[in-house]
């Protein structure tokens, strides 16, 4: 996997190279250190998806501004006053659209653009924060509403519309805490929107600004970027293909890649996730795919933040494979890698694929 130092200065917190992969101004975390952790990925080990370097927001000047044609009464919220208001906890994934990246290379021979991303930038977390109901219902929002826009503070004022319904839903958040403290300057203090089940771009970091509208939003990250374009995937104007929202389901073991084992009995472990629902089944695979086994899936197993699972393995000497394939609640099973669909960027890679094991 093809890595690049981050340059000085561009985050916070420290990320090593026994810890992520650097790749610019984005870290990809090294699944291996996830194995045992428990449930939630500590905020060291949260993989980063910048669009530059992480700013520096002072908590007491910052506001969050709720505007547009689609509320009645304007609002310009404070930190006090965000965290005044009630509030709820919920526990969600964030993943990059293009997690997965690399196994279009891998499999189809040629190397989408963006970051080669394996599984790294997936994580789950405990989000406290406002419901961007209580938020929009405040503001008034009217009954011709249609979409609604948060707007980052970063450097590249990163945005991304989202309907009225997505917005309205319970999990969907304005959060200020993760996995119970403060949510870091790298993953969005002092408050950063969390959009369960949908393409990480959605879950605006540094959020300052919610514009409300009565027509459909459209701007570059949902026209030019996040979209599938290829030639299985038409325009769909203004759009260059059609619009990425849910992630697909997923899996992957908490291992390196390739990963290396000693010989004798072994716990494969590792997660599976869907931006669907809830996991109904993780099975894998010793022999590329032929014969399939129901790994245990461990609890919590929680709608659009996933399960850990496990199995006993009696590891042999050599060379290995070890395929994982999970079932969502929604009935999506994860297909082989000739099924996907290669795309400009990248996207939606979310097949079952092999992983490589070496047996010492």
């Amino acid at each position: 996997m093809t890595s690049k130092p981050t340059p000085e200065g561009t985050h916070v917190k420290p990320t090593p190279e026994d810890l992520f992969f650097h790749h610019d101004v984005c870290v990809e975390t090294r699944w291996e250190n996830l194995y045992g952790r428990g449930y939630l990925t500590p905020a060291s080990l949260f993989y980063i998806r910048n669009h530059g370097p992480t700013p520096i927001i002072d908590a007491q000047t910052w506001r969050l501004s709720v505007e547009g044609p689609g509320v009645e009464n304007p609002l310009s919220i404070s930190y006090d006053e965000l965290l005044r208001m009630p509030s709820v906890t919920v526990t969600r994934f964030i993943e990059c659209a293009g997690n997965g990246r690399i196994f279009f290379k891998e499999y189809q021979g040629e190397m989408p653009k963006g970051r080669p991303w394996r599984y790294g930038s997936y994580a789950v977390a405990e989000w406290t924060g406002v419901p961007l109901s209580e938020i929009l219902m405040r503001a008034g929002i009217k009954p011709t509403a249609v979409d609604v826009m948060p707007t980052g503070l970063d450097e590249a004022a990163v945005e991304r519309p989202m309907s009225v319904a997505k917005a309205m839903e319970p999990d969907t958040v304005v959060a200020y805490a993760m996995n119970g403290d403060l949510i870091p300057p790298d993953h969005g203090f002092p408050a950063r929107v969390v959009v369960p089940g949908w393409v990480g771009v959605n879950s605006i970091k540094w959020v300052g600004k919610i514009y409300v509208a009565e027509e459909p939003i459209y701007v570059m990250r949902n026209t030019e970027e996040y979209v599938l374009e290829g030639p299985d995937f038409p325009p769909e104007p203004p759009a260059w293909g059609p619009i990425l929202t849910t992630t697909p389901v997923r899996s992957g073991i908490a291992m390196a890649w390739p990963g290396t084992l000693q010989a004798g009995t072994q716990a494969i472990r590792g997660f599976a996730w869907s931006g669907h629902g809830s996991i109904s089944r993780v099975e894998y695979s010793l022999d590329d795919g032929k014969t399939w086994a129901d790994a245990c899936i461990q609890e919590p197993n929680i709608s659009k933040g996933g399960c850990r699972w496990e199995f006993i393995w009696d590891a042999r000497p050599g060379e290995h494979t070890i395929t994982m394939r999970a079932t969502d609640s929604a009935g999506n099973t994860q297909p082989e890698p000739d099924a996907m669909k290669w795309n400009e960027r990248g996207y939606d890679f979310w097949a079952a694929v092999p992983h490589p094991v070496t047996v010492v």
